[in-house]
């Protein structure tokens, strides 16, 4: 049985069920409120969901309990007093190495950190005093920090990824940061403004492949990119079979570092699923080729949006599962690693984040 924590437009839903023996929503709340993110601590099984009131801004809750009823908001979660920016929403919330340790990345480019499992939140100073930050400029959703990159056994080492202030890497747990930016191309941006290192790295989603943590995948604004150096530099995987290298959403394989999933969509200024079809595409030789999959995915006059926190999965190699959301309100599953899938939901809110738990 898998659970999907679901974070739409007009509230979170809990869905149980397996792919292809069906799904049924067990539990709804927030209704009508946009929940940006939701997940659930599987070591702890808290779930925590980050809200943003047009009233009060964002917020993160978190419940023990019975979700329907029961949600106590987290302390601590804003910006330090007498500045000029304003806390705009919490994109992500991620598990830490250490128990009870949890990191959340925010717009305007923000680290939160909680060691009491989210029930307190502090920021993190190192990044948000990072001597550059005033000359950070911001992607088309904002300054949102994203991506959030553990490193499997080493509980000091992270990685973030900023929109559009690039790749940031800490080695002595986020007391200082370096940037990860070598070797990404701003195609879109004239080769003068390249010369500004804070200028356009916008990128949109990474991950880490568990068993070789130095592996690392990207999907950029206009390209597809692999680290083999834990973020130091990348190398541009965007060509061997993609219809397009823009997109947002990816994901790893954990027991193959050389397997990663995307979703592209046709391009900035048309962000859909190219040809109105519907299809997963998937590299098995760490993005020399990709191969696309949708046996049982939507073929015609579909022209869904998938968003970068929408595409999740359980289990690995053989048994991995993949689940995905499209701003349709259309939720499809995998649970042959993307060979099959078939409809998980349908007509719920435009989806904004799904994991699996």
């Amino acid at each position: 049985m898998t659970e999907l924590v679901v974070g739409t437009k007009k509230g979170l839903f809990l869905l149980e069920g397996e792919p292809g023996s069906g799904f049924a929503v067990k539990t709804r709340a927030f209704a009508g409120q946009p929940v940006d993110f939701a997940t659930r601590d599987r070591r702890s099984g808290r779930l925590l969901a980050t809200v943003t009131s047009p009233f009060y801004g964002p917020k993160i809750f978190y419940t023990d309990g019975d979700p329907d009823a029961e949600w106590e908001q987290a302390q601590g979660v804003t910006l330090p007093e007498g500045g000029e920016q304003t806390l705009e929403r919490i994109w992500v919330i991620a598990c830490g190495e250490v128990e009870g340790t949890l990191y959340a990345g925010g717009d305007p480019g923000v680290l939160f950190e909680s060691r009491d499992g989210g029930a307190s939140w502090e920021i993190n100073a190192g990044l948000w005093q990072q001597p550059s930050r005033p000359d950070w400029q911001p992607g088309g959703g904002g300054l949102c920090l994203h991506s959030i990159c553990t490193w499997p056994g080493e509980p000091d080492k992270l990685a973030v990824a900023v929109s559009a202030a690039g790749m940031w890497l800490t080695e002595d747990g986020g007391r200082s940061w370096r940037r990860g930016n070598e070797g990404l191309n701003p195609g879109y941006l004239p080769e003068e403004a390249l010369r500004d290192e804070n200028a356009g790295r916008c990128v949109h989603h990474v991950e880490r492949a568990p068993r070789q943590p130095g592996r690392m995948f990207m999907q950029f604004h206009g390209g597809v990119y692999r680290s083999d150096d834990a973020g130091e530099s990348w190398t541009d995987i965007g060509g061997g079979g993609l219809p397009s290298d823009f997109g947002f959403p990816l994901m790893v394989d954990p027991a193959d570092p050389d397997s990663a999933y995307v979703i592209p969509l046709v391009a900035d200024m048309d962000r859909v699923t190219p040809d109105g079809r519907v299809r997963i595409y998937e590299t098995r030789d760490a993005g020399s080729s990709w191969t696309a999959r949708g046996n049982g995915l939507p073929a015609e006059h579909a022209y869904l949006t998938v968003l970068r926190q929408a595409f999740s999965r359980a289990g690995e190699g053989g048994q991995l599962e993949l689940y995905f959301g499209a701003t349709s309100g259309d939720l499809f599953g995998s649970a042959d690693a993307g060979s099959t899938w078939s409809t998980v939901a349908t007509r719920l809110p435009p989806v904004y984040s799904v994991v699996t738990a």
